[in-house]
């Protein structure tokens, strides 16, 4: 078995992987939709609801269908399983059950983008990083940073493809990709937390270079305007591994919603979706790991203390919000008075395990006089009681840095900013909406269809169809979300998503997630007692 990797990636699919990745989101976005505005979207029949697995197949092995030949291909365009002409011509499409059918969309789709990636990463490798003027004009250990080991990245990609592609070569219903996945994840795709680790760098190498080296700028606007890149920047194709390993688990995720339960696919699936969830965490920690401890030395170094000094910096410790607040002055009675000195600000540092309440003085410095730890704050409302006390909450510290008591009145400056406080200083206090782990049968959601890119440590960064339960949200247009496939949590404005209100898709969006992240919770027990054992 051998193959040109290069021509299948540039023939069998035409596209490079950033517009694969923006189609195949967009399909997904407008079939979420479809489905959401049709009266009953059930689409499985009784057939479907009762699959016979064994029949099927056997009947397909006895017709020997032929092999697909796509390496091999070279007019290939095909997108999906069922339209390639050896699938047409071989009658398993009458033969197999609906269900089967989108587990083998499922699976090729997930070979399909591989073949995508490649050939990005190819031609960021080709048309960028090799070449001969921007060699000069690159130090070596400029270059280094900007590309890091991307031909590492590569070549585990080309590997990975080629045994796909295989797999796809061996018989025209795909008996499984996950457990390939499975071995790729555990033996090799360590490098994808190397690269991404390095994003921080990258990233501000690659500002430096152009702000420094006119030259660099040139060549670089040259390359991007060149056809082979249609349109897409240099930068769309640095961040192109981390994009892909996110992808990943969710292509694996798909799968794993299609394949039979208690089999030996969803076993695979499982183990597979495990690894790569390992994995993509590594490379978020990597990607927070410098930028947090950066950010704490740069907060260290404004804080004065007049209270008795608390060390700011820790391996353990981040930054969750900062921001200025109103506390108000005076006694209760004096809540009436409408007058300007009702209210004087404060500034608050809230790190994960740690609240710092500050008063900015000159130099761009901050007077620490007060501070708690995290897990002894309290926060309550107020009910509405009239413009110049509307936004106020109470925040309590059970224990401040006197060992005693303490309660503050704070205003923010709108209704979302008051919500984000009160959830990030407490956030084990109850929001509008629970939480899909709560196992309800609904809960209202919205699926992405702008992408939206945090600006804040409090908020979520969005990709196109991400399905979010909304747990909160804000007359002044933000929402707090919890996404399914990951359980991360943040704010976003409500205008990057399309609220989902159709019941029963909601519903078949919990069933889907609680499929995935349930078994990987049964798999966990399973490992346990063998350990134990």
């Amino acid at each position: 078995f051998s193959c040109n990797l290069s021509d299948l990636s540039c023939s069998f699919l035409g596209l490079l992987y950033q517009e694969y990745r923006d189609k195949s989101t967009r399909e997904e976005i407008e079939t979420r939709r479809l489905q959401d505005s049709q009266t009953d979207p059930e689409e499985t029949s009784p057939s479907e609801e009762t699959p016979s697995e064994a029949e099927p197949s056997s009947t397909i092995e006895n017709k020997a269908p032929p092999q697909i030949n796509l390496l091999r291909n070279s007019n290939s365009r095909f997108n999906l399983w069922q339209d390639l002409p050896e699938v047409q011509s071989s009658g398993v499409l009458s033969i197999l059950q609906p269900d089967e059918i989108k587990l083998q969309e499922a699976m090729f789709e997930l070979v399909t983008s591989e073949a995508s990636y490649y050939k990005s990463l190819n031609l960021l490798v080709s048309h960028f990083m090799e070449n001969e003027r921007l060699k000069k004009i690159l130090h070596q250990s400029e270059a280094h940073i900007l590309f890091s080991n991307v031909l590492d990245v590569m070549a585990v990609s080309e590997r990975f493809l080629l045994d796909l592609e295989q797999r796809v070569e061996e018989n025209i219903v795909i008996s499984d990709v996950c457990d390939i996945v499975y071995q790729h994840t555990v033996n090799h795709f360590s490098v994808y937390i190397t690269y991404v680790s390095n994003q921080t760098y990258q990233e501000r190498a690659y500002k430096q270079l152009l702000q420094d080296k006119p030259a660099f700028r040139e060549v670089i606007s040259l390359l991007e305007l060149d056809p082979k890149c249609k349109g897409l920047s240099f930068s769309s194709f640095l961040i192109l591994p981390f994009q892909r390993i996110t992808r990943l688990k969710l292509l694996v995720q798909n799968i794993l919603k299609k394949v039979e339960e208690k089999s030996d696919r969803e076993s695979s699936a499982l183990d597979a979706h495990k690894e790569l969830e390992t994995v993509v965490k590594a490379c978020n920690e990597g990607v927070r790991k410098m930028s947090r401890t950066e950010q704490m030395i740069s907060i260290q170094k404004k804080l004065e203390f007049k209270i008795k000094s608390v060390p700011i910096i820790s391996h353990s410790r981040w930054l969750l919000k900062q921001g200025e607040l109103q506390q108000m002055n005076g006694p209760k009675t004096s809540r009436t008075l409408r007058t300007k000195k009702l209210f004087r600000e404060i500034y608050l540092f809230l790190f994960n395990d740690l609240l710092v309440i500050c008063r900015q003085i000159p130099g761009d410095k901050y007077q620490v006089f007060d501070s708690a730890p995290r897990g002894l704050l309290r926060v309550e409302e107020l009910e509405d009681q009239g413009q110049s006390l509307a936004n106020v909450f109470i925040l309590r510290l059970l224990e401040n840095a006197d060992d005693r008591e303490a309660s503050y009145m704070l205003k923010a400056s709108s209704q979302s900013e008051m919500k984000r406080w009160m959830i990030s200083l407490a956030p084990n206090r109850r929001t509008k909406f629970v939480s899909f782990t709560s196992r309800l049968v609904d809960c209202p959601q919205i699926q992405c269809v702008h992408p939206y890119v945090a600006q804040q440590p409090d908020e979520l960064s969005l990709e196109l169809a991400d399905v979010l339960n909304i747990l909160d949200k804000t007359d002044d247009g933000w929402i707090f979300g919890e996404r399914l496939h990951d359980q991360e949590r943040g704010w976003f404005p409500s205008s990057m998503g399309e609220e989902i209100l159709n019941p029963k898709i909601r519903a078949q969006n919990l069933k889907e997630c609680f499929r995935v992240h349930k078994s990987d919770d049964s798999q966990r027990r399973k490992l346990g007692s063998r350990n134990r054992q």
